[in-house]
């Protein structure tokens, strides 16, 4: 799946609490996050809910991560920041329009102010990563 797959399955739903249910489901569909990996080296500040992010450096020049959160709505944003991302070059991550995505999804009107700063930070996190 990539960004436009992505907004285009969230536009299928006519309601929020669809789509909200689809947020979950990709949050739902996350490769498991290893427990001994949830310590405070991992952690990302500036989410309200616990959120662990661990970045795989043996895929050289290719975003490559593990996430995870302590709340449903958050792990279904990994999930879209997975797409959005993971297994991307770090040259095409670092065009990614994520204003944009959210925007088209709905995001930026349909989640609480915490969220979506919870969600800047993991994407900050990203950016940091792929050194954008």
């Amino acid at each position: 799946m990539d960004a436009r797959a992505l907004v285009e399955d969230f536009q299928l739903f006519d309601n929020w609490e669809d789509r909200y249910t689809y947020l979950i489901d990709l949050g739902r569909a996350l490769p498991p996050f290893p427990e001994d990996n949830r310590v405070d080296r991992y952690k990302v500040d500036g989410c309200l809910s616990q959120v662990w992010f661990m970045q795989d450096t043996t895929q050289e020049g290719v975003v490559a991560f593990d996430a995870d959160s302590d709340s449903a709505i958050v792990r279904g944003l990994i999930g879209v920041i997975r797409v959005l991302f993971h297994g991307q070059p770090f040259e095409h991550a670092r065009e990614v329009d994520v204003g944009q995505v959210f925007a088209q999804i709905g995001l930026d009107e349909h989640l609480s102010v915490n969220r979506r700063n919870g969600f800047y930070a993991m994407i900050e996190r990203v950016r940091t990563y792929i050194g954008s």
